[in-house]
């Protein structure tokens, strides 16, 4: 497998020295690699993704594996030599249809290559015995210490798993983690005010996708089995947008009029913005803000594919504030930046970056972006307050904040969502959403309205 002297192990090394070394994130890394090398067959693609995919989301696993059988610990080893360990164990763990003697020698050319000749004896020693004896490995007891069996078994740092056991304790924690190493379809929105849902599956199944039903919104279809969503006519001809469906339930509970006023505070990519203009049906105007020239333009090409006359990209920043629109909008989306801990299973680089500090960090950023929101809505008007992590202090914790510090009150979101999403907490106005536990992202929703 090589392409104009670079291989595919390279290029995998390539794209997990840049994540791990450069803090590039995943989907970019390989997605960028990948469109430098737009010839590369479907099939090598699909190689280069899943073993980058792989080794990241396993990688505390991967590390337990190698310790055990390495003189030197991982932390200890040059990066490069540290990469190619790492994704060649994926390999040798996940990977049936590549014969272990392959990704050994591999792994050995490479070190090579990359000017380790001297670690050529090391490499091919710790992989040839990883690969006899792997079998006979002993992991961490659950018995003798859970917190440990769960960080190494879902390969999820155990600073993480000590707050979910403490916030929604080990059988909800488990199906969390379960869940983010599942690979899932596409979810996309399809935009039925002006489109049928039947010709835009019929234009996608035409083109060999697999379509299904996504849970919870009549108009949220799963996608798969495509090779790239630009290949797509439903896609360039603006009749999808690519969408969680816990993005979806935003724009749902927000509930927006003919004619509105809406703000969306961080707005990037574009998602809930141009899913309140079609819920809109084209009239009142939805004001996408965001903080840079890149993210706005994001926005901006959704809005040209879509086609969408109701929604205006601008860039702005959500931590300052604007007189113009003191008291003016009808409804305030705060998506605000958070931690991410929903979206671990899209992007398991986050799992690898969390501290308390960043943690209090993003809270107080949370909240200036929160007292901000409140001004621009109108008397009466409404506030949605979402983010995409599963973390108490940036949800319930500044929900309660918000209301202690400004005239708010929360609404049910019963009348918006589905039956299956009621509960005692969507009767007094959020819903936490679990990975695992719901059959979404892990997402936040709160809905206030002005007094």
């Amino acid at each position: 497998m090589t392409t104009n002297g670079m291989n595919t192990r390279e290029m995998i090394l390539e794209i997990l020295l840049q994540i791990e070394e450069e803090g590039e994130h995943s989907h970019i890394a390989i997605r960028n690699a990948l469109s430098k090398h737009q010839f590369l067959p479907k099939q090598e693609r699909a190689f280069i993704t899943r073993v980058c995919e792989g080794t990241l989301e396993y990688r505390i696993l991967i590390d337990y594996i190698i310790n055990s059988f390495s003189k030197i610990s991982v932390d200890k080893m040059k990066p490069p030599i540290r990469e190619i360990l790492r994704s060649a164990v994926y390999q040798l763990k996940f990977m049936d249809s590549v014969p272990d003697s392959a990704v050994c020698n591999e792994a050995v050319k490479l070190a090579q290559k990359k000017g380790f000749y001297n670690l050529k004896p090391f490499v091919n020693g710790v992989l040839r015995t990883i690969a006899r004896q792997m079998g006979e490995l002993e992991y961490p007891s659950r018995e003798e210490n859970l917190l440990r069996y769960l960080s190494v078994k879902y390969s999820m740092p155990e600073s993480l798993v000590l707050r979910w056991l403490n916030d929604y304790g080990e059988e909800t924690t488990e199906k969390i983690l379960e869940d983010f190493l599942k690979e899932k379809p596409m979810t996309v929105r399809c935009r039925t005010y002006l489109n049928s849902k039947e010709k835009i599956c019929r234009s996608l199944t035409e083109q060999g996708v697999k379509v299904e039903q996504a849970p919870y919104l009549p108009y949220a279809l799963y996608i798969s089995g495509f090779n790239h969503i630009l290949t797509l006519d439903a896609f360039l001809e603006g009749k999808i947008q690519v969408q969680d469906v816990s993005s979806m339930l935003v724009a749902e509970v927000a509930n927006p009029q003919k004619g509105d006023y809406v703000i969306d505070l961080c707005a990037a990519p574009g998602g809930k913005s141009l899913h309140m203009g079609d819920k809109m049906e084209g009239y009142g105007t939805v004001d996408a803000r965001d903080l840079s020239q890149y993210k706005v333009d994001l926005i901006e090409e959704n809005i040209q594919r879509t086609e969408s006359i109701n929604v205006q990209a601008k860039v702005m920043d959500a931590t300052v504030f604007d007189l113009d629109s003191e008291c003016k909008a009808d409804i305030v989306l705060a998506d605000v930046p958070c931690s991410g801990y929903g979206v671990i299973g899209k992007k398991p680089e986050i799992k690898y970056r969390a501290t308390p500090q960043k943690q209090e960090e993003i809270v107080i950023l949370q909240r200036t972006i929160l007292d901000r929101a409140a001004e621009y809505v109108k008397p009466r008007g409404v506030l949605i307050y979402s983010t995409c992590t599963i973390a108490k202090e940036e949800n319930e914790e500044n929900m309660m904040w918000f209301m202690n510090n400004h005239p708010f009150k929360l609404e049910s979101l019963d009348p918006c969502l589905p039956e299956e999403l009621h509960s005692e907490t969507t009767a007094l106005g959020y819903l936490q959403l679990l990975p695992g536990v719901h059959k979404t992202d892990g997402f936040f929703i709160a809905k206030f309205r002005r007094k």
